[in-house]
């Protein structure tokens, strides 16, 4: 597996702190891996597919679906850490569907891993966090969760869950010092929105830098999001600085969410 050296911080926010991130192997993950890094964390990348990592970061192979996966991953570092920190959970799959289309195995599967999956690696460190009472739970739900987008009825749903269930353990584990919150991105160009815009974009003719630029009319900010802004904004949850923020979902959309249909074009 290819690393790539990487720049530490002169002022690390996250300095001996040990961080556990979910979907790791691209896109907004892996920028959260690279900039926990650069912050002085000591970061364990999971995903189910090999990525180029920084030098540092330790990389594991996950299935968030599979409980030994989970167990095992948790269960070594704290072995070997004595704590785990911070963990972040951003693994998840998407696939259109409405209402009276939904596949009940397309269903069963988007709420295995959106949701289930957050809840199998919250789970797992909080029997690790609970004891020194301290931790950082960041669970990356969507604008979809709040906004309910027509044609994203099971990722919707499975989204919307992982707000709630966030809401519930940051009640009853905040008064163990553990702190739960959400984050909430709108369109990040990743390359998993690539590969769905592509599509998108081949059946229009036109490019696929003219098809992301089609959907800026509907964001305030009027573009979509780099991986970089939204590790940024879960640097954030993690760190100390919001050492009094839990039990929120911090939308990170651009503005995607306020009346897009009200401003002009």
């Amino acid at each position: 597996m290819e690393s790539q050296q990487l720049a530490r911080s002169s002022h690390p926010r996250l300095a001996e702190k040990v961080a556990l991130v979910t979907g790791a192997a691209s896109g907004i993950g892996e920028a959260i891996a690279r900039r926990f890094l650069q912050e002085g964390a000591t970061v364990y990348a999971l995903d189910m597919r090999s990525a180029v990592t920084p030098a540092g970061v330790t990389v594991r192979e996950c299935d968030v679906t599979q409980e030994e996966h989970v167990v095992g991953i948790v269960t070594e570092m704290a072995r070997s850490h004595g704590r785990i920190d911070i963990a972040v959970n951003v693994a998840g799959i998407f696939q259109p569907d409405g209402g009276h289309d939904i596949e009940t195995g397309v269903w069963d599967r988007i709420l295995d891993v959106n949701l289930s999956g957050t809840m199998r690696v919250c789970r797992a460190v909080l029997q690790v966090m609970v004891p020194r009472r301290s931790g950082a739970i960041v669970n990356v739900s969507s604008v979809a969760a709040h906004n309910g987008p027509a044609g994203q009825a099971s990722y919707s749903a499975s989204k919307g869950g992982v707000v709630a269930f966030t809401r519930s353990i940051a009640n009853r584990y905040g008064p163990e010092g553990i702190r739960a919150n959400c984050l909430c991105p709108g369109w990040v160009r990743t390359p998993a929105t690539e590969r769905e815009m592509g599509v998108l974009a081949r059946a229009s003719g036109i490019t696929l830098d003219e098809q992301f630029m089609s959907i800026a009319p509907s964001i305030a900010l009027r573009r979509v999001s780099t991986p970089d802004e939204l590790a940024k904004a879960a640097l954030f949850l993690a760190s100390d600085d919001a050492s009094y923020v839990t039990g929120v979902s911090l939308m990170a959309d651009g503005g995607l969410r306020s009346n897009a249909s009200s401003r002009a074009t």
